[in-house]
């Protein structure tokens, strides 16, 4: 039985990201162990039948020395675990893991690159340090092979020198379009949704800008997400806090269930800087809803301009505003944005594609 070993920063993330991955895998014959910083989602990962091993990260930072550290502690566990394959998933995970790889000569490795994130926006770390990652990281995936969710990600990464021919452009994780699905909708107010962590290269704060802008209008601004401490653009409680006491948006915090919870909004709304491609959009367009984003890697991959949505540019709350506006006035054009986002959830995002071509890159491994 081979082993597959994925490598995530947080235990939440594989459960929403990587949980139904894992268990078919399982059902196709691997023995998989998760190491992962663990909060409370433990005993749903081991319910599935994967042994968790819990290894702590540092999500905040990008020092050398605390990552060489890291890679010292992961390498002990791959020598202890003799893994077959390694997924490492996002980007601290793959270069973490790359080293660790590297340490013990490890060649079938998987480095899931699900955007550049934090790194490469515009209000993202000094030059430095995306120079320093530009250099490092064709070292450390150096084997095995490399998947992108999106063709800018793709362009970037062999622009920093890893081969195309080691490429495969997997888009994102998919759907489950038969749980994220359209229902009828009757809200005497229309309801605007952001549904992500509260981070502000998310978009939360232009959003924020937007519902400020739009009180005339009688709509509600919905935040729904967590507060992520760890992240270095993670938006302060107080914040948050400040927003809803003067009434410009509702904050719901983390949902367990999104489908239900995408059941009650008419507009969607992710006006993030960069993503990888975003889950969160195609949920949404699988249940039937318009989506409003930015003219950003990631987002523009999902969103088709006067098609499925509209597409403003990042940083641009007046324009978001806007774009948002139009909808509101016109339910006729979100009910066909909407119609014509789940018919491409449906034909080319679902979440069963997804896991199958990463089944097949395995195979490609394992051969």
């Amino acid at each position: 039985m081979p082993k597959l070993v994925f490598v995530v920063t947080e235990d939440w993330y594989f459960v929403s990201h990587r949980l139904a991955l894992a268990t078919e895998a399982i059902r196709r014959g691997y023995e998989v162990v998760l190491v992962t910083r663990l909060s409370t989602f433990r005993s749903e990962i081991e319910r599935h039948g994967i042994r968790v091993i819990p290894f702590d990260t540092n999500r905040r930072g990008m020092n050398p020395l605390g990552v060489l550290a890291e890679a010292f502690a992961l390498a002990r566990i791959y020598r202890q675990e003799q893994p077959d394959i390694v997924h490492h998933v996002a980007l601290r995970a793959v270069m973490v893991g790359g080293l660790a790889a590297r340490l013990c000569g490890i060649d079938r490795v998987l480095s899931a690159i699900t955007g550049m994130g934090f790194l490469f926006t515009g209000g993202g770390r000094k030059p430095w340090v995306r120079q320093m990652v530009g250099w490092v990281l064709p070292q450390l995936v150096s084997r095995g092979l490399v998947i992108v969710q999106n063709s800018d990600d793709g362009r970037q990464i062999a622009q920093f020198g890893v081969p195309t021919s080691r490429l495969r452009h997997i888009a994102g994780v998919g759907v489950n379009t038969e749980k994220f699905h359209p229902v009828a909708r009757d809200n005497e107010q229309v309801m605007v949704m952001l549904a992500a962590r509260l981070l502000w290269d998310k978009g939360v704060g232009e959003f924020v800008e937007a519902a400020r802008l739009l009180q005339h209008t009688g709509a509600r601004f919905v935040l729904v997400g967590m507060i992520d401490v760890d992240n270095p653009a993670g938006v302060p409680r107080e914040q948050v806090d400040a927003w809803t006491r003067q009434g410009i948006v509702e904050w719901w915090g983390h949902q367990q269930d999104m489908a239900s919870a995408l059941s009650r909004a008419d507009i969607f709304c992710l006006p993030s800087y960069r993503e990888g491609l975003p889950k969160a959009l195609l949920e949404a367009m699988s249940c039937g809803l318009p989506c409003v984003s930015t003219d950003v890697p990631g987002c523009r991959e999902v969103v088709r301009h006067g098609d499925t949505g509209l597409l403003v540019p990042a940083g641009d709350g007046a324009a978001l505003a806007a774009a948002i506006a139009s909808l509101i006035r016109n339910p006729e054009q979100r009910l066909k944005m909407g119609a014509r986002g789940r018919q491409r959830a449906v034909d080319e995002y679902s979440e069963v594609e997804s896991i199958s071509a990463t089944m097949r890159v395995y195979e490609e491994l394992m051969n």
